[in-house]
C-alpha cells in the first residue's frame, strides 16, 4: 500500500478537496449563467477581457480556480449587479467584497434626503422609490391617488407595483373596462 492510502489524514485531504471542487463549480456555474444572461459566447467574453477560452471553460466547468481579481473582473464586463457579485465570491470561497446598507442607514442618510427631494420635485405628478423587487419604498403625495379603486389587500405595506398593475383587483380592471369600452388605444 501507499502512504496515500494509510495516511490517516487523507480522508480530510479528500473531504476538503471535495469541498473546493464543490466551491469552484457553483461559482462556475454563477459566471456562466450571467454570461448566458448576456447572451456572450466563451469566445466573445474571452475577447473582450483578454482571458483565453480554454481558462474562462476551465473556470465555468470548476476545472480551475478563479482568482478573486478574475472573478471581479469577469463580473464588471458582464455587468453583474454588486449584491450579485459578492454572491458569485461567495460560491468561490472568497468574502464578499461589497457592503449592504439598508436605505434608511445612517451610511445613506445623504441618498435618503436626495431621494425624498427627487420626489417632492416630482409634485404634482405622482412618482416612487422602488426596490429590486418592484415593492414601494417611498413615494410623493401625489402617488396615492394611483392607489384609487385598488383593493385594500393590494395597498397594504410593501405594495408591490407590478402587483398592484397587474391583479384583477388592482389596475388590470381600469385598462380593461377603458379598452372595452371601444375607447382608441
Amino acid at each position: 500500500m501507499t502512504c496515500q492510502v494509510m495516511d490517516p489524514r487523507q480522508p480530510a485531504l479528500l473531504a476538503s478537496g471535495v469541498m473546493a471542487s464543490t466551491s469552484r463549480d457553483a461559482a462556475g456555474q454563477t459566471l456562466r449563467a450571467w454570461r448566458q444572461r448576456r447572451r456572450l459566447s466563451q469566445l466573445e467574453l474571452a475577447s473582450r477581457t483578454g482571458v483565453s477560452t480554454r481558462h474562462l471553460s476551465c473556470v465555468e466547468t470548476g476545472k480551475a480556480n478563479a482568482s478573486r481579481q478574475l472573478l471581479l473582473y469577469l463580473a464588471d464586463e458582464l455587468d453583474v449587479p454588486l449584491r450579485d457579485r459578492n454572491e458569485l465570491l461567495l460560491a468561490a470561497g472568497y468574502a464578499p467584497r461589497y457592503p449592504h446598507q439598508p436605505l434608511d442607514g445612517q451610511q445613506l442618510g445623504a441618498a435618503r434626503t436626495a431621494l425624498t427631494e427627487l420626489l417632492a420635485g416630482h409634485e404634482p405628478y405622482p412618482a416612487v422609490v422602488m426596490d429590486r423587487h418592484w415593492n414601494v419604498v417611498d413615494r410623493n403625495r401625489s402617488a396615492a391617488a394611483l392607489l384609487t379603486g385598488v383593493s385594500a389587500e393590494l395597498a397594504q405595506p410593501p405594495v408591490n407595483v407590478l402587483r398592484v398593475s397587474l391583479h384583477p383587483r388592482g389596475l388590470a380592471h381600469r385598462r380593461s373596462s377603458t379598452w372595452g369600452s371601444g375607447a382608441p388605444t
